[in-house]
């Protein structure tokens, strides 16, 4: 499935699975692919909404370019998709890199987003728990593998890849608990409780956000969709399919 769509002059490849519901925009991590959130959460949801997906540039089956990675730019890739293949706003579930670009879609483009799922999300750089990737583990050597197998650019690619996305991970993302405040979305947060973003700050986007929820799950790291894709996608559906506040016993934050 998918095909390649030009977007911003670049051959990107997309997959619109098509649906009876609204569109969902699923948005994957940092060096990672579509098929990361199509083959784990992608079928619990296929069923309510239309899911679409799409490889940034650099990453899954859409080469990349000399330019270096930036988050605005990737911003500007995602409200091209929408515009061009969607038609619309849409549910923007993003996990890691995407979630923090459904957060950015949101503040500039806030006609685009519908609710937000932001899985594994950091809204600042320093939110980041110090991480030594093991080249050789098999959390690295999964993602390698299966940027290899989809990659136009070719095995040799890879490491221009990796460093390219952790010159950006050093720096970006930069938003402030101010800038969230402006989401008027409402916006789901989750994350494992041993997540590559630290719990403090996790806790500080759900505060920050003035329509949140917030969901830890336990033994559960920063792979949440992979790890737990059926109780991930379920919290996903009853998140969308809720209509107004929560209501509940003893409101403290909602009251």
């Amino acid at each position: 499935m998918g095909t390649y769509v030009d977007i911003n002059g670049h051959p990107t490849w997309v997959d619109d699975r098509g649906g009876p519901g609204e569109p969902l925009l699923l948005m994957h991590g940092g060096l990672s692919n579509s098929d990361a959130l199509l083959d784990s959460i992608g079928a619990g949801l296929a069923g309510r909404y239309r899911v679409v997906a799409f490889d940034r540039r650099g990453h899954g089956r859409t080469a990349d370019t000399d330019a270096p990675f930036h988050y605005g730019d990737m911003v500007t890739e995602i409200v091209q998709v929408l515009e061009q293949v969607v038609g619309g706003p849409a549910h923007l579930v993003g996990w890691s890199d995407g979630g923090i670009l459904a957060l950015l879609v949101a503040l500039a483009r806030p006609d685009l987003a519908r609710k937000l799922v932001v899985i594994g999300t950091n809204f600042h750089h320093d939110g980041l728990v110090p991480f030594e990737p093991d080249m050789e583990g098999p959390f690295i050597q999964l993602i390698m593998g299966a940027y290899v197998e989809r990659s136009p650019d070719g095995p040799e690619h890879v490491e221009t890849v990796f460093g390219k996305t952790f010159t950006m991970f050093a720096t970006e993302p930069t938003m402030s608990s101010a800038d969230l405040a402006r989401i008027t979305q409402p916006t789901l947060v989750m994350a494992g409780d041993d997540d590559l973003i630290s719990l403090p700050h996790t806790a500080a986007l759900y505060e920050s956000l003035p329509d949140a929820q917030l969901a830890i799950v336990p033994g559960a790291s920063h792979c949440l969709p992979i790890e737990r894709p059926e109780l991930v996608a379920g919290l996903i559906v009853d998140f969308l399919a809720a209509n107004g506040a929560p209501s509940t016993l003893v409101p403290i934050r909602r009251a």
